[in-house]
């Protein structure tokens, strides 16, 4: 329940709980971990993320069955000499006063000497106390042996590693046991990944290794491509306990609760886990982006290949967002558009598909009325010879497109200055005219050789660009909008509000149906 709730924020309903606790119970499943115990009180969670004592309480728990919580390390340390302070208001209880028999601690390496610490109160009370290493397949051996060592001075119950990027395999698997056991003599646990669908048998393989206490979760429910899946593994272990087991209970409770929720949430694993896992990037990037319609299959490999190139193995939510930081420095720009767009008609060719049910129409008119065409980024619905250059901002955007802009060879307006020698390097033999990007919540500035926006959407970029250019005004195809509730939609209606609201703004009219608040004519008409 615990890996499971980053999927629905952990608000399980009660009577799942109550029916899961019996359905694992009589599959063979020993310890439930059933959610966090923590201070954080930032945004709404439900009840498995703190775990209270009465809540657990309030549930019947089968005999032989205990009961965990996990902890982060980073809780217990941040306050330095308040460590044990936290941990009171952690457990008020001792063990014996409530139905909670063991707690782990989830713990980067680099956090692990100093939450040790927390072992002497948490045994002190009466707590089987476990130590989750995460993300070990990025520590070398010395490492490792120095952890065990250091773990070996401590009364830890069970020392487990996760494969937190998914990306062990059962070689890597036999290393770490062997590492640790250069110096642990306790009980071994792994908490394995199925980004590479290799965490059930890896999982075996650790088996075969001596580890004896092995994760799961319900049909893997997870962060990422989620766990090795209990009602398999359930299988695997009844064999190795020569145990009779009963999987009719937990097969029923997937079909009737889990299974909608897992189409609902879609956890498990997809090539993009997969690929993630392979270059060692932490698999919430790709629950993020999944779950937002603004990533597309092409930006989300890209954003992939960008992390495994620029440290994405510690997930961070800014790390995603980097486009806002990407422009941070000061927008300088040396290319002007007056030179080319003042007093002209612009038409900017969008990605929508009215293009194409309109394309005739559209070529007619740029081969009658000669306006400048810009197209947004690798946009190729219409004739590239009608194109007079194209339009591209957002980093990501750009280590997608960059083979394909190769191809197409127009003239590219960019924040060029500003961009990663990554990208630069990428987009070979192209005319790059650099017109100066920088970002500031609610400011839609204009200027001679650059702008200031509030986030780097290419059509904001463009429409900046076109006024700068103090162009005659601009005509928009293919922008068709989103559905209301789709955040693009709300982004981009956002723009064109704040653009025509600027005195600087050039005068904007779509020539195909649009959804969104601006003036519409036809392209029939002109």
């Amino acid at each position: 329940m615990r890996d499971g709730g980053y999927y629905n924020s952990w608000d399980f309903d009660y009577s799942l709980v109550q029916d899961y606790l019996f359905a694992v119970s009589e599959a063979g499943v020993n310890v439930v971990e059933i959610g966090f115990r923590t201070l954080n009180k930032n945004g709404f969670k439900g009840a498995c993320y703190y775990s209270a004592d009465s809540f657990i309480n309030s549930f019947e728990i089968p005999k032989e069955l205990e009961v965990c919580v996990m902890i982060n390390a980073s809780e217990l340390i941040s306050d330095g000499n308040y460590m044990e302070e936290n941990l009171r208001q952690l457990f008020p209880l001792k063990a014996d006063d409530t139905s909670i028999s063991m707690v782990r601690i989830a713990s980067h390496t680099y956090e692990f000497l100093t939450a040790l610490n927390a072992v002497k109160f948490l045994k002190s009370n009466g707590y089987k106390v476990g130590f989750n290493l995460m993300q070990v397949s990025e520590s070398s051996n010395k490492e490792l042996i120095s952890l065990s060592k250091a773990a070996s001075k401590f009364p830890i119950d069970v020392l487990y590693f996760a494969d937190s990027l998914g990306n062990m395999n059962s070689s890597s698997v036999e290393n770490v046991i062997k590492l640790f056991r250069s110096n642990w003599k306790g009980d071994l646990g792994i908490h394995a990944h199925d980004n590479m669908s290799l965490g059930l048998s890896n999982s075996i393989q650790a088996i075969k290794n001596g580890v004896n206490w092995i994760d799961s979760t319900v049909t893997g429910m997870g962060r990422g491509a989620g766990n090795v899946k209990s009602e398999l593994l359930a299988i695997e272990m009844s064999k190795f306990r020569s145990q009779k087991i009963t999987i009719k209970p937990i097969i029923s409770l997937i079909n009737k609760r889990f299974k909608p929720m897992k189409e609902k949430y879609g956890w498990g694993t997809n090539p993009f886990y997969y690929l993630s896992g392979m270059k060692g990037v932490h698999p919430t990037y790709v629950q993020e982006m999944i779950s937002d319609s603004r990533y597309s299959e092409g930006d989300i490999i890209a954003v992939i290949d960008h992390l495994s190139n620029e440290g994405g193995k510690k997930y961070s939510s800014s790390a995603l967002t980097q486009a806002q930081n990407f422009y941070n420095k000061k927008p300088n720009g040396t290319w002007s558009p007056q030179s080319i767009f003042k007093g002209k008609e612009i038409l900017i060719i969008g990605s929508g598909p009215s293009v194409l049910k309109h394309k005739k129409a559209i070529e007619l008119y740029i081969k009658n009325s000669k306006p400048l065409v810009l197209a947004l980024n690798a946009s190729s619905m219409i004739e590239n010879d009608l194109i007079d250059m194209r339009i591209a901002c957002h980093p990501v955007r750009l280590m997608t497109d960059c083979e394909k802009l190769n191809r197409l060879s127009n003239p590219i307006v960019s924040p060029a200055s500003l961009l990663s020698d990554h990208i630069l390097e990428s987009l070979t033999d192209i005319e790059l005219l650099d017109f100066g990007l920088g970002i500031e919540k609610s400011i839609h500035k204009y200027g001679k050789v650059n702008c200031i926006l509030p986030a780097p959407l290419v059509i904001a970029y463009a429409l900046a660009v076109t006024s700068s250019g103090k162009a005659k005004k601009v005509f928009l195809a293919g922008f068709d909008g989103y559905s209301a509730d789709d955040p693009r939609r709300i982004e981009n209606d956002l723009v064109f509000e704040q653009h025509q609201e600027n005195e600087s703004g050039v005068p904007v009219v779509s020539v195909t149906p649009t959804l969104y608040h601006i003036p519409t004519t036809s392209i029939y008409a002109l």
